[in-house]
């Protein structure tokens, strides 16, 4: 029987991309490992105010937990910007909404200097001890939007040795990004718990 473990996320692209990653992992286990699913937790939750995606992260999860009562994760991630000072960084969902793409992009209009990365953290609740991972994805940022494919700030990075933005290649976001990597540690860490 599989395991089945909680996303708390209001965030649908978020757990889509999730669901690809932790499956694409757990179809390499071994036959006696136990499977393990994902499961939809919609999830709204005032963040609390930090410049630490994974103090928001654990936070939240030790809130979400309260109400499930069973294991949980959440992920919390920001683009951070060198020239705006590591801006929006753990605001970057509230400025997506209030300027969007073109706000950052006027932002950055007579800048010279276009180095960017994603972090992602992502806290597991296993109804006893919150766990962290990490993921970070270096860059720069676009000099317009493009791309189809992705969401949010997809439209306007490029990641490190490419020259397209997420959104115009999500199979190379699928493979390189913050949150690709901080769920491959976190798949890790489910397939090593099971053999302890």
């Amino acid at each position: 029987m599989a395991e089945e473990i909680l996303f708390a996320t209001s965030n649908k692209n978020k757990f889509s991309e999730a669901s690809e990653v932790i499956e694409r992992e757990m179809m390499k286990k071994k036959e006696n490992e136990r499977p393990i699913t994902l499961k939809h937790f919609p999830f709204s939750h005032d963040e609390i105010r930090s410049d630490s995606l994974e103090e928001i992260a654990r936070e939240a999860v030790e809130a979400v937990y309260l109400q499930c009562k069973a294991p949980v994760f959440v992920e919390d991630s920001g683009i951070f910007i060198d020239s705006l000072n590591g801006f929006p960084g753990t605001f970057s969902g509230w400025v997506q909404k209030k300027i969007g793409n073109e706000g950052i992009l006027r932002l950055l209009a007579n800048e010279g200097n276009r180095e960017a990365h994603f972090e992602a953290c992502i806290a597991y609740h296993d109804g006893k001890t919150i766990h962290a991972f990490h993921g970070k994805c270096p860059g720069t940022i676009a000099g317009s939007i493009r791309g189809s494919s992705g969401f949010a700030y997809d439209h306007i990075f490029i990641p490190k040795g490419n020259s397209q933005t997420f959104a115009e290649s999500i199979a190379l976001k699928n493979k390189i990004s913050h949150r690709y990597l901080a769920l491959l540690e976190f798949s890790k860490y489910l397939v090593l718990r099971q053999k302890e």
